[in-house]
């Protein structure tokens, strides 16, 4: 229960707050000059670098008196750069401060002092030390101290810092919403963050980004934010529970705890879509930190892949999954779809590799101008006449290095073919002047020198052909020879023999190859058909990356996990997600969610799970939560609204003429984000193109819309995974379109992306989902 504050300590308080603001204006005065110093003098260094310095390299001494010279100019420029950027990110906080100096205040008395002696400390989003340097006026949020704000309420408390646990007594905890200055409301809190502070951030209408609240983090969120210990945090969380966010401000935590050996370009994020990258990417500069890298699963495995195969978009195959249940082959892809992206089928491919070792695998053979240089058979006999105990990576470098070597040799001979001759008639001077250079500069020409014609030719043949089998080279160098195309593919031509494979595998292998064969990648084989070319290969590994995050964890496969894991084994993961909007038939359908511990064992791993939702309105929670066999474990915010409205309409004609009015009457209540969320991707474009004329500011979101933006929108179910709206319109919530179990959790995704209001449109049956009564 919350109790507001008397009068006077209010007034106390606010005077605080306007000597907080003329110390920072004067420190802003300062820091603007000094900034401004600092880019003038850098700008001066950099043009005037080379007239600082002394240049010399007549002998020894001079070139090490050249050197130190170069050193100590490049040493004053880091210095100045530095500084500046140091005074750049003070400026930036200070600018922070000044419309909220800070949000939380906690009085502690330390172990052994009277409660009397407790001494405030402020909490804002950065900190802020007095004129000399040396006291806190406020406290970063993320500084050890703070955490007692987030994890106790008024009696005993213990924190953590680098030198030990420290313990006291919390006296006193106030919360304040501060704006341009002036204290609008304050009030002291119990154990939770006050729920007036909460309604208000909550109430207010969506903006076009993600916004970090630090003020309002809850207690489970803090253990999330400042977990330092796991190798693999589990964060497992219901529908707006502030997965995304508390994993944000846990990047902004890391990187302001480990400030002096992590930066942002060591943390990487996986997010389900381009468009959810610009929906988060102002969250960490709110909070004072440079963006991480961030891509999606498709992007890598689309970078990885080249331009070998058209990789088969992830949301295209769960719009394949959504409307082509009439197709034949249906049954059987999804099938494979779910076979190829489990454990086993890695176990599977581990045996493939195995028997590798000693058979099976298929080279390219190097070709040039239409014939065969080293040919596929030679290859192969090379490669498994070297000692089979040796890695197949390992010998596979061994054969490039044959293969240059041969190459060095086949070229020698190629320069005494005719095309040589022909090459060398089209040289322009140039080449020839470069050439008699170039043997001049080794000594070739001289005066006593003969048959100098022919040594210029040996010379030009041999840049000739250097240059042609550069290609070559290069190919060789980079395992080109290997065919791993084809030994893929050689994967689907095994016996099944003892392996558990499903029913429907023939049918399954043969239309695997056939699309391989058409140059397409479907989505379920890319992560395995990489897998076994790095087991061939070599993984590459990418060890600067220290943290991993991957967001909707639950649509990921365990066999993506395990990649993941190869491919980052130097990182921390945290894996966020919620087993109840599993939605791809690739996905482990949230088993895989449970036994993700095996990456890292259990000793490594901890889990959180988040069971209050904060996004939508009490009323919105209860009605989607029916919608779950264990939806009463869900808990709603104490924030009330509308109750959700489901309308029949007659026909398709008469869902267009819903669906425009809804929109007119939505945007009329001043909702700065309003969708229309539909079941797949030909159904939002079909609206799109039904109300586009009528509702021109309408946006149709597709699976390469890279930005977020408020307005109208119509959006898949699936592409909404992640993001919030003011109010959301299911287009069709009939049994004809969602009624199949596997559907269950699609719907219940959509539904719960409406934060104040959710309005539900069908014709015909109503879906079997929505609990009426």
């Amino acid at each position: 229960m919350s109790i507001i504050v008397k009068p006077d300590g209010r007034q106390e308080e606010q005077q605080r707050v306007e000597e907080l603001r003329r110390l920072m204006k004067g420190k802003l005065a300062t820091l603007e000059r000094q900034t401004g110093g600092l880019r003038e003098e850098i700008v001066t260094i950099r043009r005037h670098f080379w007239d600082d310095v002394t240049v010399n390299f007549e002998d020894a001494a001079e070139t090490a008196e050249t050197y130190a010279s170069m050193k100590q100019q490049a040493e004053l420029l880091t210095e100045r750069e530095r500084s500046h950027r140091v005074a750049a990110v003070q400026l930036k906080t200070l600018m922070r401060l000044m419309d909220s100096p800070y949000f939380g205040r906690i009085d502690i008395a330390y172990e052994g002092e009277d409660s009397a002696a407790a001494q405030p400390v402020y909490l804002g989003v950065g900190s802020l030390l007095d004129e000399s340097g040396e006291h806190y006026l406020v406290y970063d949020w993320r500084a050890p101290v703070s955490s007692v704000y987030y994890d106790y309420g008024p009696g005993p408390v213990r924190y953590t810092t680098p030198a030990g646990t420290i313990r006291g007594e919390m006296t006193l905890k106030r919360q304040y919403v501060i704006r341009n200055g002036t204290i609008e409301s304050m009030f002291d809190t119990g154990v939770t963050i006050g729920d007036e502070l909460l309604q208000e951030v909550l109430g207010k209408h969506s903006d076009a980004a993600m916004k970090s609240i630090v003020a309002t983090i809850q207690r489970e969120q803090n253990q999330i934010i400042r977990n330092e210990r796991a190798r693999l945090l589990i964060v497992q969380g219901a529908a707006g529970s502030g997965k995304t966010s508390a994993a944000l401000q846990r990047v902004a935590y890391l990187l302001y705890r480990y400030r002096d050996t992590l930066s942002a370009e060591q943390i990487l994020l996986f997010s389900p879509n381009p468009m959810f990258n610009s929906y988060i990417s102002t969250v960490l500069p709110e909070l004072g930190e440079q963006n991480m890298g961030q891509t999606t699963y498709q992007q890598y495995l689309e970078h990885r892949l080249g331009r070998m195969f058209r990789l088969e978009d992830q949301f295209d195959s769960m719009e394949y999954k959504l409307t082509a249940q009439r197709d034949r082959m249906y049954n059987q892809r999804i099938a494979g779809m779910t076979f190829k992206s489990e454990e086993g089928f890695m176990h599977i491919i581990d045996a493939y590799a195995k028997d590798l070792m000693t058979q099976g695998l298929r080279f390219k053979p190097l070709k040039f101008r239409g014939r065969t240089l080293i040919g596929e058979r030679e290859m192969r006999e090379r490669f498994y006449g070297i000692d089979n105990s040796i890695s197949i990576p390992n010998r596979l470098r061994m054969m490039s290095e044959w293969l240059l070597k041969e190459l060095t040799r086949l070229g020698k001979l190629e320069r005494k073919k005719n095309w040589v001759e022909d090459e060398m008639e089209l040289l322009d001077n140039e080449e020839y002047i470069h050439s008699f250079q170039a043997l001049r500069g080794k000594n070739k020409f001289h005066d006593a020198s003969f048959d100098d014609a022919g040594s210029e030719h040996d010379y030009l043949a041999s840049r000739i052909v250097q240059q042609k089998f550069k290609p070559l080279r290069i190919r060789v160098k980079r395992l080109k020879f290997i065919d791993v195309p084809a030994i893929y593919k050689g994967l689907f031509y095994r016996s099944v023999g003892a392996v558990k494979f499903p029913e429907q595998w023939d049918s399954i292998a043969k239309w695997t190859v056939e699309r391989l064969d058409e140059g397409i990648m479907p989505y379920e084989d890319a992560t395995p058909y990489l897998y076994l070319k790095e087991k061939m290969e070599g993984f590459h590994t990418n060890t600067k990356i220290k943290h991993v995050l991957i967001d909707e964890a639950q649509d990921y496969s365990l066999f993506q996990f395990h990649y993941l894991k190869r491919l980052f084994p130097a990182a921390k993961m945290t894996v966020l997600g919620d087993s109840n909007q599993t939605i791809f038939a690739h996905a482990s359908s949230g088993e895989g969610f449970h036994r993700l511990s095996d990456l890292f064992g259990a000793d490594h791993t901890e889990t959180i799970t988040l069971t209050r939702s904060y996004r939508s309105t009490q009323e919105i929670i209860q009605f989607t939560a029916g919608m779950l066999p264990d939806g009463h474990r869900i808990e709603a915010f104490n924030r009330s609204g509308k109750e959700p409205v489901v309308t029949y309409v007659s026909d398709e004609a008469a869902m267009i003429d819903a669906l425009q009015h809804k929109l007119v009457e939505l945007e009329r209540s001043g909702y700065r984000s309003v969708a229309i969320i539909c079941k797949s991707a030909e159904e939002s474009r079909n609206i799109y193109e039904r109300m586009n004329n009528s509702c021109p500011q309408l946006r149709l979101i597709r699976s390469d819309t890279a930005t977020f933006e408020k307005g109208l929108a119509v959006i898949p179910s699936y592409l909404a995974k992640g993001v919030e709206f003011d109010a959301v319109v299911i287009s069709d919530a009939s049994s004809r379109q969602y009624s199949a179990e596997s559907e269950r959790k699609l719907f219940y995704t959509a539904c719960t992306r409406a934060m104040h209001e959710l309005h539900l449109l069908y014709c015909g049956e109503l879906t079997p989902f929505i609990q009426m009564g």
